[in-house]
């Protein structure tokens, strides 16, 4: 190769290899959400339960970001204070649809036969049912809590991470490398365990940066809808219901609406990026 040829060939990997800006930004908006999660006094030192009400229905401006509800209380504060709700229970739902559905595929992917004809039986009627209809079925007999709205939304994903994981072990399963570890002796535990599982997860885990941004969505509704924590809790969804009530104030809607519509869009870029760079 000439040495015109490699630096222009350098240039492209360079691009290539770039992270776009979306990516970036999207980085941030999710670094910043998680922060609040994790450390809310860091951002915010006022009580998100406590009202002055002198100060109901004040706008944004300097000393609240977010402006204030009908009893006074800082907007701001309980945004970030009910991000570790909004985000805790996600991940919980994320945590129940890939390892339940991941199992139950790749179970069904792996064995085959009449086991992969049960379960896929079971997606199929799981795949039938509307994710949110399912999500406030399962809710609605579990009782009207976040971390149940949490588990009814992991349920609802189950089918869609146990699709996934079927369709990847069906595909790792014929590979060459595969037929290799049974042609040296390799034993099926060993095999599952040692390689078609983490060939096969990495379309999973893709998958799972995509459903988080999807339960905090679900969440978010069923918490709007009157099935998670009541007030005085701060739930992204919860807030923008309460706000609804007040068309005055609309800030009361648009400062949580604008934040779990960011750190969606921010994990959806995410998710994208990531399947393009697998």
């Amino acid at each position: 190769m000439t040495v015109s040829a490699v630096s222009a060939a350098r240039p492209a990997s360079r691009r290539r290899a770039a992270v776009p800006p979306t990516v970036v930004l999207s980085f941030a908006v999710v670094a910043v959400v998680l922060s609040w999660a994790l450390l809310p006094g860091l951002f915010t030192g006022q009580d998100p339960t406590a009202g002055v009400p002198a100060d109901k229905f004040l706008p944004p401006g300097a000393g609240h970001w977010f402006g204030t509800d009908h009893l006074g209380r800082d907007l701001f504060s309980r945004v970030v204070h009910g991000t570790a709700t909004s985000v805790g229970s996600a991940l919980i739902a994320v945590g129940i649809g890939v390892v339940v559905g991941g199992v139950i595929g790749l179970v069904a992917g792996f064995a085959g036969g009449w086991t992969d004809s049960a379960l896929a039986r079971l997606v199929d009627v799981l795949l039938a049912i509307p994710q949110f209809l399912l999500a406030v079925i399962v809710v609605s007999a579990l009782g009207f809590q976040t971390v149940n709205a949490a588990v009814a939304t992991g349920v609802s994903a189950v089918a869609v991470f146990a699709r996934v994981m079927r369709s990847e072990v069906i595909k790792t399963r014929r590979a060459v490398f595969v037929e290799a570890a049974y042609l040296q002796g390799g034993s099926r535990w060993h095999i599952l365990l040692r390689h078609v599982l983490p060939n096969a997860s990495r379309s999973v885990l893709t998958l799972a940066v995509l459903q988080f941004g999807l339960s905090i969505l679900v969440i978010a509704g069923l918490a709007f809808l009157g099935y998670g924590d009541p007030p005085p809790a701060s739930d992204w969804g919860l807030l923008i219901s309460v706000g609804k009530d007040y068309p005055l104030a609309p800030w009361l809607v648009y400062a949580p609406a604008l934040v779990t519509i960011a750190t969606v869009l921010s994990v959806n870029r995410i998710s994208r990026w990531l399947r393009k760079t697998n």
